[in-house]
């Protein structure tokens, strides 16, 4: 029976031989275009910000961007930050059936290793989608259990950053993208119980994904070997991390039908668990009106369970909780019309109108909906006011998920609000036009750093 990781390096040495089809290209470049976009206001606040001071002697050194921070690091110290930066406000993209944040990792990755490689925007863009391709299959054949305990982006991420660095690094190789992953897979971290409590290492996991694809790619690439049936051994990774993986998910398609093409973009700053119950919540607003919170006397919401799981703190008390506080955002939905990086002010933390209208939420999982987790993302909100009328409405799905996109104008829109305040909107306008061209420039024409070091 031949081993799952020798089924996916064979995919990756047919991909490093032709090109990658339009459509799939231009995902390809709606994916790194999103990727900046979560990563710049990352760059802004814990723990990127703490990395930057913890590894301040490595900077300036290397040839990988720090983009946000105007400096240079190593390919793996580079992946470390970005990749954690890229975590830190929710805004990043998810690949729903494994309940994975694929860019993070992914991205942060290859673009390290790819400037460091003096890569054109082609190769990082063809090196994306392997990474997308390879980490989406293996995360989805690992779920719904893995989820119980463990975060995905930080276990599966690893596979998404070496395999996008091995096809860098060595494209066509069947033995260096082999070792990779297996020594990837044996890297794997991170704990739910990380953003179930007030900390910050959840930002931390994707971050260490990314550099552990970087530190196992290279590795491989000089020799260094991994356990090729890390994947399916009696101690391997879905003996450990699932409770009986399906393991033809993980080369179902492959290079064939394009897991990039079917990535969640997100519309609101936090966890998308609480996403079809916010979009809900804006579609019976848009239909009641702004009611004051006195006006309003519940709101029940019925959705999965592993959505309350995470996001059914009722009390948060710092911005990380209340990114996970279905009551939360759903409440300033209701007030303000959105969940954007202002929802996590102290100024709306404080709210008491905010507070008050959470005190009215109640939390159901709905048993059918539970039993649908991952493939479905649905939520119904019904709230009720004082004088007896009751409004309702399901979301089968969130806006931005594969049956309601966001369009390329909005990612656009997305990408002007949270990477302008930053930047600058002139320099954000030019480097949004560039990234839309990637598979036409260098890397070096993107001037991640206003001025980067001599090769």
């Amino acid at each position: 029976m031949q081993r799952i990781l020798d089924e996916i390096a064979l995919y990756t040495q047919h991909e490093a031989n032709r090109e990658l089809s339009d459509e799939v290209m231009h995902h390809a470049k709606r994916a790194v275009v999103d990727w900046f976009s979560a990563l710049y206001p990352g760059t802004r606040v814990a723990p990127a910000t703490n990395l930057v001071r913890a590894h301040f002697r490595e900077l300036g050194h290397g040839r990988s961007s720090l983009p946000g921070f105007k400096t240079t690091a190593f390919p793996a110290t580079a992946a470390w930050i970005n990749g954690t930066a890229s975590h830190a406000v929710e805004f990043d993209d998810i690949f729903r059936d494994a309940v994975y944040h694929p860019g993070v990792p992914t991205i942060a990755a290859a673009l390290a290793v790819a400037e460091d490689e003096a890569c054109s925007g082609r190769d990082l863009l063809r090196a994306v989608t392997v990474g997308y391709e390879v980490s989406t299959r293996i995360g989805a054949a690992v779920q719904p259990s893995h989820y119980r305990f463990f975060h995905t982006t930080g276990t599966v991420g690893c596979f998404g950053s070496a395999a996008a660095v091995a096809f860098l690094t060595n494209p066509g190789d069947t033995n260096v993208m082999r070792h990779a992953l297996a020594t990837a897979a044996t890297f794997a971290s991170g704990l739910q119980q990380a953003f179930r409590s007030e900390s910050m290492t959840k930002a931390l996991h994707g971050g260490h994904a990314a550099a552990a694809g970087v530190t196992a790619a290279k590795g491989a690439a000089n020799g260094i070997t991994g356990a090729l049936d890390i994947l399916e051994g009696d101690a391997g990774f879905g003996a450990a991390m699932s409770d009986g993986p399906h393991w033809h998910r993980a080369t179902d398609g492959l290079g064939e039908r394009y897991n990039i093409t079917q990535v969640t973009q997100k519309n609101h700053g936090c966890c998308g668990h609480t996403f079809a119950a916010i979009d809900a919540a804006l579609v019976l607003r848009s239909e009641i009106g702004e009611l004051h919170p006195a006006a309003i006397r519940s709101i029940a919401v019925d959705t999965y369970q592993a959505a309350l799981d995470v996001t059914g703190n009722a009390d948060p008390q710092s911005a990380q909780q209340a990114r996970f506080s279905l009551p939360y955002v759903i409440s300033h939905a209701l007030l303000y019309g959105s969940v954007r990086l202002n929802a996590f002010t102290e100024t709306r933390l404080s709210d008491e109108r905010t507070r008050a209208l959470m005190r009215r939420v109640s939390l159901n999982a709905d048993p059918e909906l539970s039993a649908k987790f991952p493939a479905v993302r649905a939520a119904r909100v019904t709230i009720t006011t004082e004088d007896g009328r009751t409004f309702q409405h399901f979301s089968p799905y969130r806006k931005g998920d594969p049956e309601a996109p966001l369009t390329d104008g909005e990612l656009n829109d997305k990408f002007d609000e949270l990477v302008a305040p930053v930047i600058g909107a002139g320099p954000a306008l030019q480097l949004r036009d560039k990234l839309w061209q990637l598979d036409r420039i260098d890397l070096a024409d993107l001037r991640l750093v206003p001025e980067q070091p001599a090769r």
